[in-house]
Parts: C-alpha cells; structure tokens; sequence
C-alpha cells in the first residue's frame, strides 16, 4: 500500500490497517521476524540506491551514508532479531501473600496500529529506525517519510511495498496537508523526529485522541572542554560531530564552552581538522555534505548574518563564512568570541556554523547550560573524575558523552532520546521494542482456597489479619 489516492483515503487505510492488527496477523514471533528480515533484504539490495537518493538530497558521501544510516540500521535490525524472542518473553513478579495461591507477571503487547513521521537529515535512519521497534513489538504502522528529502522519500514509498507486508505497513507522501490529515486520524502511538515547532501540533493532535506520543526533538547540544585535555583531539572530535551531514545532526556539539587557557590550541585543533578532513576548500571535497534546500540556506545565512551584525568586537569568524545558494554549500564555519547573547546562541542552529565560548572553568560553564533549554545531549571532555561528575549530576539532558561526540548512538544498550525541551520518550535496541509495546500487567489465582478476609462485614480481627497480609 502507498500514497492513498483520492478514492482511498488515509481514512480508509487506517480502518484497514487496524482491522489486520485486529485479526492477530501481528502477534505471532515469526510474522515479526519475517519483517525484520525483509527489512534487512530491502536495505542490503538497495543499497546504491539509497546512497545515490542521499548523495542527491544532502550530498552525503557513501561512507557517511552508510555508517550513519544504513549500517546502523542493519546494526539495529540484527541486535532486534537476535534479542526479540527474550523481550517478547513475560518477567514474572512477586505475587503478595493476601494473593496466594497465585502468579503475577508482566506481559509486553504490542500498541496497535502506530504511525511514523520521519525527519529529512537522516531520511532513511529515522524512520526505519522506530519501523525495527514497531515490527519488533508486533505493530501495524504508517509511515510519512519527510518531503524535504524527495529523493529519499519516493525511494521508500517505492521499495518499502516490496519487501514489507503490505495488509500491516502503509507508506504516505506528501506535505503539511496529507500530514494533517493523519494527525486528525486515531493512532495508538505516534512517533515524530523532527523539531520543537512541529512537535507541538503533534501533541495538540494526539491530545484529541489521547494518544501517546514519542518525540525526538533537538536542541543546543554543549561541549564543555576542560584545560587538562589535549585539544588536538577534543577539537578533532568536535569538529567531526559538528561538520559531518554539513551540521544538519540533532545531537551535534552545537556550541562550544572552552577553558580560557586551552580555547587558542583548541580552535587551532578544530581548524586542522576540518582542513584535514575536507581540504583547503571543502566545496570541492565528496566527504562533506550540502543543505537540504534553500529555505534553511538562507535561514543559515541569515543566522550568520544577524551573528555578525550584532557582534562585539571580540568575535572573529575563524575559517568559513563562505556559501554558494545554487549549490547548496555552505562553509564549515567556526566562530571566536561568541557573546551568550548573540543571535546565534538564541536557536538551534542546524548547520555547519560552530561558535565557541571561552569560561573561566566548569561552573562557569556548567551554569550556563542549566540557564538553557534541556538539551539532546551534553558532551564533556575531561580527565577529572570530579569535573566529570558535575557534568552529570548538575545538568539535565538526554543522554551524556564524555570525551567524545555523538558515539554514545551506537551503544544499542543505551536509550536515546531527550528531555524536556528535547523531547520525550526514547528508543533504539531494547528501548525500541518497549516504546511500541505495552506492559501489561497480568495476575492469576485460584478460585479456592477463598479466604473471607476481605469480604464485608468487617471487624478487628480481620483488620488484624490484613495487616499481616498485605
């Protein structure tokens, strides 16, 4: 099934879609294994394919393709596939005295029929990603790939029938109209990436039906850089997370809090790098990215522009600041002397712009993370387990990676997912399958022995007995 026509319309394919769901097609272990196969299949054979459709949307490299969204997806479809039969197994729990003889256990069910709605800067990744979690757990779906990718988009409304069961998994295209038209429908769980802005109608959406929502949202994700580092590769690092997919990554450094006695050695670490890994002039290079489209080449623009504008004396543009609007390029940009007032400092920026903020140390730097919205992430470089443990304990974000950016996705065992501001609800490995599956609680017992404690009229005596009970 695909992009519903004007005779069958997104209605109609929910009420389809809900009334397989309903037939039990979903439950049994090897219809589920059988799709995470076939989702294997789709992205083992298609392969060219996909890296030809990102080349065109984002100019994304293979290498960059594959590791960041087709081999992590496989990653994640074969870690599904070896672990599904342990998480579809029920955990038993202890049952009270007052209840026994009995058994109580807790039995993951899968929500129902759920619907995807998938971000452009890593088209394919996120949303085949939560697809592994919701097959995993026995889900009917569809899924909305983001028109801002088109290439990528009509290559999954394509490929997607050919491998998946098409009575459980829909595919729609389309803008902000056909994605209104979904939110008005009945989910039993919607999963968005995407931004806050957005986000909001989502859960608006979801509130009519009482519908639970996961969002994976963004935000200005921090890199604290202490003075006892080496800055070579704390800005190598840096510079890797904030300039791969041309900045357009939800859980990129956005911004920079340095030690004032290490920020020269440190941007000096993040210019070579970035001349290391694109050359002298990364227009030129295959390895580095271009911005989706024009819309937010001239919201990046004028991002740098208000920046600049508005500057004090002390900012200095470091290396880039340069952009091709025909071509989509925009400069690996790195920016000194950043005031926390600037314009630049005020939204996430999404993009290849990098700014830096010299603090006198860690608390400096540290309150003015709390003074932000919760971030995706908070990344620190240090080798003081004290510093290490304020990072942790006195901020509040999705997930922490110390000494490193971005690595922390790849541990399977780790939730990811945000906060507050940067959003709610978290999957990838085990987390996948539970943030599409119910818990439901279960308790059996016996018809006899039926001890009359319990039942009215009551007295001391059996007040007594019930608090030895219970």
């Amino acid at each position: 099934m695909t992009t519903p026509s004007p005779n069958h319309s997104i209605s109609q394919v929910v009420v389809g879609l809900r009334d397989v769901f309903d037939s039990g097609r979903t439950q049994d272990v090897s219809w589920r294994i059988d799709q995470l196969d076939a989702l294997r299949r789709l992205l083992e054979e298609n392969e060219s394919r996909f890296f030809g459709a990102l080349r065109d949307d984002l100019g994304k490299s293979v290498t960059e393709a594959w590791a960041a969204e087709l081999g992590f997806l496989l990653s994640e479809i074969n870690f599904a596939r070896k672990n599904l039969r342990s998480w579809m197994r029920p955990t038993r729990v202890s049952t009270p005295l007052a209840c026994q003889p009995g058994r109580s256990w807790v039995e993951p069910q899968p929500l129902g029929l759920v619907l995807i709605i998938g971000a452009w800067n890593y088209p394919v990744g996120l949303l085949l990603g939560p697809l592994v979690g919701a097959v995993g757990a026995g889900n009917c779906g569809i899924l909305k790939p983001s028109e801002q990718a088109p290439k990528t988009a009509a290559l999954l409304e394509e490929l997607l029938p050919l491998y998946l069961d098409t009575n459980c998994f829909s595919v729609v295209q389309g803008g902000a109209e056909e994605t209104g038209g979904l939110l008005a429908e009945r989910f039993d769980l919607i999963f968005y990436t995407g931004g806050a802005a957005v986000a909001k109608i989502v859960m608006r959406a979801a509130s009519e039906h009482l519908t639970p929502v996961v969002l994976e949202l963004g935000g200005k994700c921090p890199a604290i850089v202490d003075r006892d580092v080496d800055p070579a590769t704390a800005g190598r690092r840096i510079a890797w997370g904030r300039f791969m997919n041309a900045g357009q990554t939800c859980v990129a450094p956005d911004y920079v809090l340095v030690d004032r006695d290490i920020e020269e050695p440190l941007i000096d670490g993040m210019v070579a790098a970035v001349e290391e890994f694109f050359g002298k002039q990364p227009d030129l290079s295959d390895d580095y990215g271009r911005i989706i489209n024009n819309h937010h080449m001239q919201r990046l623009v004028d991002l740098l522009g208000k920046t600049t504008a508005t500057a004090t004396p002390n900012l200095q543009m470091v290396i880039g600041g340069r952009w091709d609007v025909e071509s989509r390029y925009f400069a690996p940009t790195i920016l000194k002397g950043v005031s926390p007032d600037s314009p630049i400092m005020g939204e996430e920026i999404f993009g290849p712009i990098l700014p830096v903020l010299s603090v006198s140390d860690v608390d400096e730097a540290l309150e003015f993370v709390r003074s932000q919205p919760k971030p995706l992430a908070v990344y620190t470089f240090t080798h003081d387990k004290q510093v290490e443990r304020r990072v942790l304990h006195r901020t509040s974000s999705g997930g922490v990676c110390i000494n490193d950016v971005i690595m922390q996705l790849t541990a399977l065992g780790l939730p990811f997912g945000g906060v507050g501001d940067s959003g709610m609800g978290a999957y990838h490995g085990r987390h996948s399958f539970e943030a599409f599956s119910h818990k439901k609680a279960v308790m059996r017992r016996t018809l006899h022995p039926d001890l009359k404690l319990r039942y009215p009229p009551y007295d001391e005596t059996k007040l007594k007995w019930l608090r030895r009970l219970m």
